[in-house]
């Protein structure tokens, strides 16, 4: 077969290995990254796991080693609306250049791997873990943040040995894959710490820490965990732009990272400070003006995400003194059930819409776990709908807050309609 020369043609060769499913194992991450040179060894790393809050950890990350004056790599997926902006130098995406030039270099590699074994053939997130391997290289990063993508032990990134781990939370998601237990879940993520190198336990379940902690001591790593720093008096969190209590608590996780640094990366307490005081993260509690009017965008997509969502809706009703619309699509219905058993103790009307992703909620489904007792207006609606060509939101009236909540992909179709010019995203283009 011959090598895509053009993006276009990039992205269906891409979107070939994503529709061949999650592959987990890092036997083949291995063979691709020998067969490319071993970039993930030239730029010293953090490596940052968790079942929620990893890509909010990894960017205050990004944001404090930046204040502290090195040339960063960031490392995140899904993507929002372009596949690029998965792999970011001093916040840069890979352009589609960038992506056509490493896929034409990478898949002679693939192809290489995969005559010893078909099997052998590396991924989709393989490949986007390779580019951002040797992007971080050639652009002379001084360091990178590398987000895991689902897991820890298993996944591609996890050939990387980094100067600190972290484990942003525990709780239930991708159970198909990482088990219906906390302590299986922990034992996935904590597959990340390396022997000798510091790992930073963020909020977690005590039957979860525990865990860790003595995977941590077998492998000689010290530990440092931020309820055991911090407590549980917010007011001694560290504060950040992004709003949320969540958002503290991963400020204290980022915090503690950068503390558990070699001195010789002279990350100082204003350094530390400064990056949480410049995060850039969108989609996470965010609000934007569209149409003239706020709306929030947030992604809460699970049980525990769910939980954050309650806090930041209750204290936008007392904000506002009302009950703001709210607009959500979740992919699964274990997801989509405490999600919606939220929305509905705070919502004066929803409107649901389906993610163009095969696994996404219908709308029959999401409208059958409304509790019988909710009184606000529930609406079959869609993105294109909802965010018409031109701006505005189809909403609710004119002095509606709204959210926007659920799924990261609604987020990133959502957010494609509020980009200039209104061009399609690459949604067709995630994982997981």
């Amino acid at each position: 077969m011959g090598v895509p020369t053009d993006y276009g043609a990039v992205t269906e060769y891409l979107f070939g290995l994503k529709a061949k499913g999650v592959r987990f194992g890092i036997d083949r991450m291995r063979l691709l990254a020998a067969e490319i040179g071993h970039p993930e060894r030239a730029v010293p790393c953090i490596h940052v796991a968790g079942t929620n809050g990893k890509g909010s950890v990894s960017a205050m990350l990004d944001a404090i080693l930046h204040a502290a004056g090195w040339r960063t790599g960031l490392y995140t997926s899904p993507h929002l609306v372009k596949l690029g902006e998965r792999v970011q130098v001093e916040r840069h995406p890979l352009t589609e250049d960038e992506i056509t030039a490493y896929t034409r270099e990478l898949r002679p590699a693939a192809e290489r791997i995969a005559a010893g074994s078909a099997d052998d053939h590396p991924s989709f997130f393989e490949f986007m873990t390779a580019m951002a391997f040797l992007q971080f290289a050639r652009k002379k990063c001084d360091v990178s943040v590398i987000e895991v993508g689902l897991g820890g032990r298993l996944d591609a990134t996890n050939i990387v040995t980094p100067e600190v781990s972290a484990i942003t939370s525990i709780a239930f998601d991708h159970c198909e894959f990482l088990g219906n237990e906390l302590w299986q879940i922990a034992t996935e993520k904590a597959g990340v710490i390396k022997p000798g190198r510091p790992v930073v336990i963020g909020r977690v379940p005590a039957v979860a820490e525990q865990l860790i902690r003595r995977i941590a001591a077998e492998r000689d790593s010290p530990v440092s965990s931020v309820t055991e720093r911090f407590g549980d008096d917010l007011e001694r969190y560290p504060h950040t732009n992004l709003e949320g209590d969540y958002q503290r608590w991963n400020a204290a996780t980022a915090t503690l990272v950068a503390r558990a640094l070699d001195p010789k990366w002279h990350v100082t307490e204003a350094a530390i400070a400064q990056g949480l005081a410049h995060v850039d993260w969108p989609g996470r509690w965010q609000r934007v003006r569209i149409g003239g009017r706020v709306t929030i965008l947030d992604a809460s997509h699970n049980p525990e995400g769910a939980q954050v969502l309650e806090t930041n809706l209750t204290r936008l009703e007392a904000e506002l003194g009302r009950a703001p619309v709210v607009i959500t699509g979740v992919l699964g219905v274990a997801r989509a059930r405490p999600l919606i058993d939220t929305i509905c103790r705070h919502a004066k009307e929803i409107h649901f819409v389906v993610p163009n992703q095969a696994r996404a909620c219908s709308h029959a489904e999401l409208e059958a776990l409304v509790p019988a007792g909710f009184r606000g207006r529930v609406v079959r609606a869609t993105v294109d709908g909802l965010f018409p060509v031109g701006g505005g939101c189809t909403a609710g009236k004119a002095d509606d807050v709204v959210v926007v909540t659920g799924s990261i992909y609604l987020l990133g179709e959502v957010m494609a309609r509020l980009g200039p010019g209104t061009e399609a995203g690459e949604g067709r283009l995630q994982d997981f």
